[in-house]
């Protein structure tokens, strides 16, 4: 198989798992559309603060195994390249899915996955970092983005050998950030809303 179609195979396989948004899924299950209640957005805090631990469990299982798959198949068929492709296209899907009209959630939880699957030691660095900020300020969005910017910092200082990684873990930090303008605003001005309120 040419490598051009094994990567364009990854990147449309990573997509359409990350378009399985299961915030959007569960909440209708339960007679809501998340992206009209509470802030809006479709993820797992959102699922958390309006339909309980419960609910936001079963989401941050599917966001996390998707990024995975996503991250793993496109390994299989297209190696580490693959891997960065159906990772970075599952967080897109996740985002952006096809089966949702296209409003997704900001994409977080499988960004993590797909950190933790393409470089366990760099996401675990920046996720440890996001969980202390997120448990000294309880802002959930100020982790999310600072822990994204720190891996996309991390892998171009560590990694500055390997050009496609570098250059999806800082479209991944870039993506999370532009994702989380609305949070970054509030957080300025003092009106995001802090974990448990």
């Amino acid at each position: 198989m040419p490598e051009i179609l094994k990567y364009t195979l990854c990147a449309l396989i990573g997509y359409l798992l990350g378009s399985i948004n299961s915030a959007v899924i569960v909440s209708k299950l339960r007679g809501k559309d998340i992206r009209t209640v509470g802030s809006g957005n479709a993820g797992a805090t959102n699922i958390l603060r309006t339909f309980g631990k419960g609910a936001a469990g079963i989401v941050f299982l599917v966001d996390i195994l998707k990024g995975v798959f996503a991250a793993i198949i496109g390994r299989l068929l297209g190696g580490d390249i693959g891997s960065y492709l159906g990772g970075f296209l599952a967080i897109i899907g996740h985002n952006f899915p096809i089966y949702f009209g296209f409003r997704g959630g900001k994409g977080i939880v499988t960004s993590l996955a797909v950190m933790l699957t393409v470089s366990p030691s760099l996401a675990l660095i920046a996720f440890g970092i996001g969980i202390i900020i997120i448990a000294a300020t309880r802002y959930v969005s100020l982790g999310s983005i600072l822990g994204s910017l720190l891996f996309g910092v991390l892998a171009v200082i560590r990694h500055t050998d390997n050009i496609p990684f570098c250059i999806f873990a800082v479209l991944t930090a870039l993506l999370a950030t532009i994702r989380h303008a609305g949070n970054i605003k509030r957080l300025m001005t003092g009106t995001e809303r802090k974990l448990g309120k």
